[in-house]
């Protein structure tokens, strides 16, 4: 990264917050790092392997991409962008998008593909030695899927920014839990990131985006709101709630 701009030295910061916090890279660590194409990907592959370089614990960055089968994909062109940047993409083109998109499964095509292409992840990680994997999602996503699981499953849940997984074999790490979706897209921007197109055909008309949508007309009236709403998870009154 020839320079580094305000947004850059921000993210970094909420990164480096987040990964002590959280406990989340120990020294010798070899981390998966599950690329989506995405800016947030994108970034959190930047940001982990920025942050290696001048930080004494040592650890190994291997990123791969689950290609759901859905056409014109892209897993080529993004394992060009990563070899330029001196990574070696391992990508797999598979067929859980259509699959999960078949007549049977149209009620909620995006669990059983998403189901399937983590699972996948996990076997790699398996074969890779890899303990850790490291997913980009944001603040922004942590605070939708709370709203995901009260709307449409009825319990009151997110992702957790580092998750034990399968008895402790595993461990999923969020590094990006305290960055917002917006400095990201900046940071996307001032790094002329490759824009590829998600040809899937739930990407303009999933759950996420309705919640996404919602929650953006919300912060408008407030701009303390968001905060508020993240801080909330990890302020539980539980005598306040029905049991």
């Amino acid at each position: 990264m020839a320079t580094i701009s305000k947004t850059y030295a921000l993210i970094n910061r909420r990164v480096g917050k987040a990964i002590h916090q959280y406990r989340m890279i120990d020294h010798g660590d070899r981390i998966l790092v599950g690329l989506s194409g995405g800016k947030d990907s994108l970034t959190l592959l930047s940001a982990l392997d920025e942050r290696r370089k001048r930080i004494p614990v040592a650890y190994e960055l291997y990123p791969v991409y689950i290609d759901p089968g859905f056409e014109p994909g892209y897993a080529e062109q993004l394992a060009h962008y990563c070899t330029v940047r001196g990574h070696l993409l391992q990508y797999e083109i598979t067929d859980h998008g259509p699959r999960a998109h078949e007549p049977s499964n149209q009620v909620n095509p995006c669990f059983l593909c998403s189901r399937n292409r983590r699972k996948r992840l996990f076997e790699i990680a398996e074969e890779l030695g890899c303990t850790k994997i490291a997913l980009g999602h944001t603040r922004d996503d942590i605070i939708e899927t709370l709203f995901i699981n009260m709307f449409y499953s009825g319990q009151i849940s997110t992702m957790t920014p580092c998750q034990a997984m399968f008895d402790g074999r595993f461990t999923v790490i969020r590094p990006l839990a305290l960055v917002d979706e917006s400095d990201v897209q900046a940071f996307a921007r001032q790094q002329n990131f490759p824009s590829f197109v998600n040809a899937c055909p739930s990407a303009s008309r999933s759950k996420r985006r309705e919640i996404k949508e919602l929650l953006h007309h919300v912060y408008r009236s407030n701009p303390n709101i968001k905060g508020n709403i993240f801080r909330s998870m990890s302020r539980v009154r539980e005598d306040y709630l029905l049991t």
